[in-house]
C-alpha cells in the first residue's frame, strides 16, 4: 500500500535520499528552501509513502508551484508540476499517476482551469514524456525551453551543426494540460 501525503520537514532526509538516488543534483538547502516555501504556500510537496519493512519509506515526490518562473506560465496563472520523481524499485505502479492527479486535484480545488508541467528532452526523460501525454499533456507552443527561457533556433546553429551537442536537464519543452 503506497499513501500519498503532503510532505513534511520531518521528510526531509528522505527528499534528499530519493533526489540522491535518482541522481539529481540540488544546491544545499533545496529542499529545506522547499519546506519553507510550502509553509508560505508558495508550493506544495506531495510524497508517495510505501510500508517497508517495520516502517514507512518515501519512494516519490511531486511538487506543485503555483507561480512558476517560467514566464507564460506565470503570466497566465498556470501552476505548474516540478520535479516529479519515483525511485526505480517503486516504478511501474502507477505513483507517478498518483502523484500527477494529487497536484491536479489541488489545482482544480483553487480553481485553476489549466495545469503546466515541463519534461527533458534527453533519453532518460522518456518515460516521463510518454507519461505526460498518456494524462493529457500537450506542449504549449512554444518549443524547446532552457532554464525555463524559450531557445531561439539561430543560437542551436552554432553548437548542434559545429560540434556534438551536450544537453542537460535544463533543456525542456513545456506543456500544459486543460484541467
Amino acid at each position: 500500500m503506497t499513501d500519498i501525503r503532503t510532505a513534511t520537514a520531518d521528510d526531509i532526509a528522505g527528499l534528499y535520499r530519493i533526489s540522491e538516488d535518482m541522481n539529481a543534483i540540488n544546491e544545499p538547502g533545496y529542499f529545506e528552501r522547499c519546506i519553507a516555501e510550502q509553509d508560505e504556500e508558495k508550493r506544495i510537496i506531495y510524497v508517495a509513502e510505501q510500508k517497508s519493512g517495520n516502517g514507512m519509506r518515501l519512494v516519490g515526490y511531486v511538487q506543485l508551484v503555483w507561480v512558476p518562473t517560467y514566464a507564460t506560465f506565470r503570466r497566465l496563472g498556470i501552476p505548474e508540476i516540478q520535479d516529479l520523481n519515483v525511485i526505480p524499485d517503486a516504478r511501474g505502479q502507477g505513483l507517478g499517476s498518483r502523484l500527477i492527479e494529487a497536484c491536479e486535484t489541488e489545482a482544480r480545488t483553487a480553481g485553476k482551469t489549466e495545469m503546466g508541467i515541463s519534461v527533458g528532452l534527453t533519453q532518460s526523460f522518456g518515460p516521463a514524456q510518454r507519461l505526460y501525454v498518456k494524462k493529457g499533456y500537450i506542449p504549449d507552443g512554444t518549443g524547446m525551453c532552457y532554464d525555463d527561457v524559450p531557445v531561439r533556433a539561430e543560437g542551436l546553429r552554432t553548437t548542434l551543426w559545429h560540434s556534438t551537442p551536450m544537453l542537460d536537464n535544463f533543456l525542456t519543452i513545456k506543456m500544459v494540460k486543460d484541467l
